[in-house]
C-alpha cells in the first residue's frame, strides 16, 4: 500500500544501503567478484567508472555483452546471483554486518515524522538487501525498496522506490548515498543528495547517523 495514501506527503527520503546504511560495501564488492570468477573464471574490471549502470544486474549484463556471452546470459545471471547470495549468506554468518552508526535509530525517527515517506533504493540484488540490513539490525518493515531485481539502471531503481512509495504524486526526494554514481543519479532526477561517509565529496556530507539534527536539516527539515 502507498505510504501516500495515509497522509498528505510533503517530502521523500530515499536511502542506499551498502555504505549508507549497512557498511558493507567491501564485503558486496569482494563476495560480488569471486561470484563472477567462480561462475565465469572472469577476473571482472573493478575501475566502476567504465560501466554504465553501477548496479549488480547492470555490471554483470555489461559484462555478458563485452564478452559475448549473450547466448548464455540468462543462466550466466542466474547462476552468478546464486552464487553471489550464497557468499553473502555465509560472510553474514561467520561476520554479521555493521550498520553505519545512528542509521536504525535514525529511520525510527523518520517513521515517527507526519508527512514525509521512506524508501530504499540499492543497485544490489533485494535478496542480498535484505540479509545486509537484518544482519546490521536495521528494520525497514513497510518501507518500500527497489533494487537490482527491478532494473539494471540506478536511476530508474530510484524512480521506482520513490513510485512504491509515494505513486506519480510529485513530491521533493532526499537521497542518502555513499558513491559518486549515487550523486551523479540525483543531479539527472533533480533529488537532493546527501553524501554519507568519504567515498566521493559534496558541500552536504555526514559521516554517519549519529548527528541526526545535521541530517535532519539537510533533509529540510
Amino acid at each position: 500500500m502507498l505510504q501516500a495514501k495515509e497522509r498528505a506527503i510533503l517530502h521523500h527520503v530515499m536511502f542506499d544501503v551498502d555504505g549508507t546504511l549497512v557498511r558493507s560495501y567491501e564485503l558486496d564488492e569482494n563476495c560480488y567478484l569471486e561470484a563472477v570468477y567462480e561462475v565465469l573464471g572472469h577476473h571482472l574490471d573493478t575501475d566502476w567508472t567504465k560501466y554504465s549502470y553501477i548496479s549488480d544486474a547492470g555490471i554483470l549484463e555489461q559484462h555478458i555483452i563485452e564478452n559475448g556471452l549473450d547466448a548464455e546470459g540468462e543462466s550466466i545471471r542466474a547462476e552468478v546471483k546464486e552464487v553471489f547470495t550464497s557468499k553473502i549468506a555465509c560472510r553474514l554468518k561467520n561476520n554479521p554486518a555493521q550498520q553505519v552508526p545512528g542509521a536504525a535509530k535514525f529511520i525510527t525517527e523518520l517513521r515517527r515524522l507526519e508527512n514525509l515517506s521512506l524508501s530504499v533504493a540499492t543497485g544490489g540484488w533485494y535478496e542480498t538487501a535484505l540479509m545486509k540490513l537484518e544482519s546490521a539490525a536495521i528494520d525497514i518493515s513497510g518501507i518500500p525498496i527497489a533494487s537490482s531485481n527491478n532494473h539494471f539502471s540506478r536511476i530508474e531503481i530510484m524512480k521506482i522506490a520513490k513510485e512504491k512509495a509515494v505513486g506519480k504524486i510529485k513530491v521533493p526526494c532526499t537521497y542518502f548515498g555513499d558513491g559518486e554514481w549515487d550523486k551523479m543519479a540525483c543531479e539527472e532526477l533533480g533529488y537532493n543528495f546527501v553524501l554519507v561517509g568519504n567515498r566521493t565529496r559534496h558541500d552536504q556530507n555526514i559521516m554517519d547517523f549519529k548527528n541526526a539534527k545535521q541530517a535532519m536539516e539537510y533533509i529540510g527539515l
